[in-house]
């Protein structure tokens, strides 16, 4: 087995690596002076078990075509590739709002289907309202959960006390991740309800009886973006009398300042998985992704 790095993560292909036993590619990247993208795997991989990893996070078109163009090479020479996209690319727009939307989640999985990868790992793909992305790829899929290990990190670091803990998701879609994260500390989780008011602007309010009064909370999410919902969600909470509140994502882009604008809501904490490396990393999701890799019978 041997793994191949996108340009976007190559700490995590070689954590991954280290995970898995498998042998590390070099490749070439560069860009063209028109901007087009090249890449040169420089390792033979004929006859190879291959897993390509890329997290396309930030930079998702330049990072797609880059993995098109890997992919296309690899399936011609090796004996199977695995793709693992630990940032899936365009899967918030997983459905069609307004008419003439193009809803890209089904783009890229076709475009992913057509260059006829043999399995798909991805890690907590944002996927809201698309409950089957193997009908999607049209290949066997496996959606690894860095939830489980975010929230023994936020026990075992300190940073709340579990005796008196309640996991929130900040949405309804974020349950299932609350519900992963309480179950590795056998503690209650509860979420939010959430309305979307524009793409910057949501409303947060409370769903059902949630008592967080005097007690930790760990708030757990898939991406944090502007960090728009978190905030409300930790204001909420906080004014409902939570004691602390920390927060844990997978997949932590960040971006308009979100990080200083989050904590200066209350928040003591932000960590994350090193899906996009940033300086709230603290756990790595490559044991997760071996995991699933190996649920294939391929490692």
């Amino acid at each position: 087995m041997i793994i191949v790095p996108g340009s976007s993560n190559a700490a995590l292909a070689y954590r991954l690596s280290r995970e898995l036993g498998a042998r590390l590619a070099k490749v070439e990247y560069r860009r063209f002076p028109d901007g087009e993208r090249y890449v040169r795997v420089l390792d033979d991989v004929s006859g190879e078990d291959v897993i390509f990893l890329q997290s396309a996070a930030l930079s998702p078109d330049e990072y797609l075509v880059e993995s098109l163009l890997a992919l296309d090479y690899l399936k011609e020479f090796a004996r199977s590739v695995t793709l693992v996209l630990s940032y899936f690319p365009y899967a918030r727009q997983d459905e069609r709002f307004k008419p003439g939307e193009a809803v890209s989640l089904v783009t890229v999985s076709k475009l992913i289907r057509c260059l006829g990868v043999d399995r798909l790992v991805t890690v907590d793909v944002h996927r809201h309202r698309v409950l089957d992305m193997r009908s999607l790829v049209g290949v066997p899929y496996a959606d690894a959960s860095v939830m489980p290990h975010l929230a023994r990190y936020a026990a075992d670091q300190g940073l709340v006390d579990v005796s008196r803990l309640v996991v929130v998701g900040p949405d309804a879609e974020a349950e299932q991740w609350a519900e992963l994260a309480a179950r590795e500390l056998g503690v209650p989780h509860a979420h939010l309800v959430k309305s979307r008011l524009g793409d910057r602007e949501v409303e947060v309010r409370v769903s059902g009886g949630i008592d967080v009064s005097g007690k930790d909370v760990l708030l757990v999410d898939d991406i944090i973006s502007t960090g728009g919902t978190v905030r409300e969600a930790a204001r909420l909470l906080l004014g409902m009398g939570a004691r602390k509140i920390v927060v844990g994502v997978a997949h932590a882009l960040l971006v308009e300042d979100a990080l200083v604008k989050i904590l200066e809501d209350g928040v003591e904490e932000v960590f994350s998985s090193d899906t996009v490396p940033n300086p709230t990393t603290r756990v790595s999701a490559a044991p997760a992704i071996a995991a699933a890799i190996r649920s294939f019978g391929a490692g």
